[in-house]
């Protein structure tokens, strides 16, 4: 009987810890994918770096304050920004 609750504590630990490693991920990842558009930007995603400027900027802050929610929420909505001004395939609208 013990033993099943120790197993059971610690998987939940494992799950609490997974979930906030994965919020600091999804951040990170979302500004790392903002600097690659930026690097391979066309000319509608050029714009569109241009005019999200200060969202980035808010986005990196938030990330070093360590509020990743504020950071993931600025960063998502620029790459779905980004995301509008291309096509699947890559080529602007």
């Amino acid at each position: 009987m013990k033993r099943i609750t120790l197993t059971g504590l610690c998987m939940a630990a494992a799950l609490m810890t997974s979930h906030a490693f994965a919020a600091d991920d999804l951040c990170a990842a979302n500004l790392q994918k903002i600097d690659d558009a930026d690097k391979t930007a066309g000319s509608a995603s050029a714009q569109i770096m241009e005019s999200s400027k200060e969202d980035i900027q808010k986005a990196q802050a938030a990330q070093a304050s360590g509020d990743k929610k504020t950071c993931i929420a600025l960063s998502t909505r620029v790459l779905g920004d980004i995301d509008k001004a291309t096509n699947t395939d890559g080529k602007s609208q």
